[in-house]
């Protein structure tokens, strides 16, 4: 539960914290515009502009007080996506120059093999810190088994691996992992109360047409905070549980069922009760649907947020033009 980084914030004075609101949310939605409209080619130049990217948006991690370890384990929960659009890409794009050929075995001792290595990563994972690298090794067991244990052959099949192939798994892999790292900055260093002035402001030329803005910002704002906050509950829930007996890594397939049904009814009557309470907690402090509110920050748009905004810009354009090139 704890790796899951949306909605949480961590307290800081740095730079990025002092920024504006509406400077933040804007930047973000400019770098993961020109994020993605960087074309995949053949070549290495887009791969190298992924890799920058990739190296900008760590140094902007770190010089915004954030640990790099927070920002890592914010990765795990998509680790399964990020390998298997990696290999999704390694198998069926065969265009390009053929760097190497290997015949895959798919036989009952490979069958085997793979099984009780399943079982073994299973039961070792739990004594590995770098649980991230432990999984990527684990893959590629997989296949290296395949590899080397042709006996008692059922079928084969031949692995390609093209250098276009190659490219672009590893443009699509680092290209997932700056968006996770660039969203997850935002919610970091950015306060809730924050977030939902940045929204308000950046969304109130829709109040023209009638768009009821300020209830949208609020309700965005008020989903991010409870996220982290229905997690702990849920980590609550489940830590008493397994205090009476519980064991929801080892136990049957039917057991889990069982198991995420009696933690579902907790978690649902919980966040029926918080709703509750913040329902109540609003409507003490007067608040009302739709009416006019003051703020007691009074946010300034200053030389770092006018800076950043530039460069946000000059970043953008630069993609458009390489894309035009």
């Amino acid at each position: 539960m704890n790796n899951i980084t949306i909605g949480q914030y961590i307290p800081g004075n740095s730079w990025l914290h002092r920024l504006d609101p509406r400077i933040k949310l804007l930047s973000l939605v400019v770098l993961l515009v020109g994020t993605f409209i960087i074309p995949i080619s053949s070549d290495l130049t887009p791969i190298i502009t992924m890799a920058g990217i990739f190296v900008a948006v760590m140094l902007l991690t770190a010089t915004s007080g954030i640990p790099i370890r927070k920002v890592i384990n914010g990765l795990r929960p998509i680790v399964f996506l990020l390998t298997f659009t990696f290999f999704i890409q390694l198998f069926y794009v065969n265009t390009g120059t053929l760097l190497a050929s290997y015949e895959m075995f798919v036989s009952v001792t490979s069958v085997l093999a793979i099984i009780l290595f399943i079982f073994f990563y299973n039961w070792s994972k739990k004594y590995v810190k770098t649980r991230i690298l432990y999984f990527f090794l684990a893959v590629f067991m997989i296949f290296f088994l395949q590899a080397i244990l042709p006996y008692i052959r059922l079928t084969s099949y031949t692995l390609n691996i093209y250098d276009e192939g190659l490219l672009r798994a590893g443009f699509i892999f680092i290209r997932i992992t700056n968006v996770i790292i660039m969203t997850s900055l935002l919610t970091f260093t950015t306060m809730t109360t924050d977030l939902n002035f940045g929204i308000e402001s950046l969304l109130k030329p829709l109040k023209v047409i009638k768009v009821p803005v300020d209830v949208i910002a609020m309700m965005l704002s008020l989903t991010l905070r409870y996220i982290p906050t229905l997690l702990g509950e849920t980590e609550k829930i489940m830590k008493a549980q397994a205090s009476r007996g519980v064991d929801f890594k080892e136990s049957k397939f039917k057991d889990k069922v069982i198991q995420i049904i009696s933690l579902l009814i907790p978690v649902f009557v919980i966040s029926f009760k918080r709703a509750e309470d913040l329902g109540n907690a609003m409507e003490v402090r007067g608040y009302v649907i739709g009416a006019k509110r003051t703020k007691i920050d009074q946010y300034k748009i200053g030389f770092a947020d006018i800076f950043s905004l530039i460069f946000v810009a000059l970043f953008l354009a630069a993609i458009i033009y390489m894309r035009g090139l």
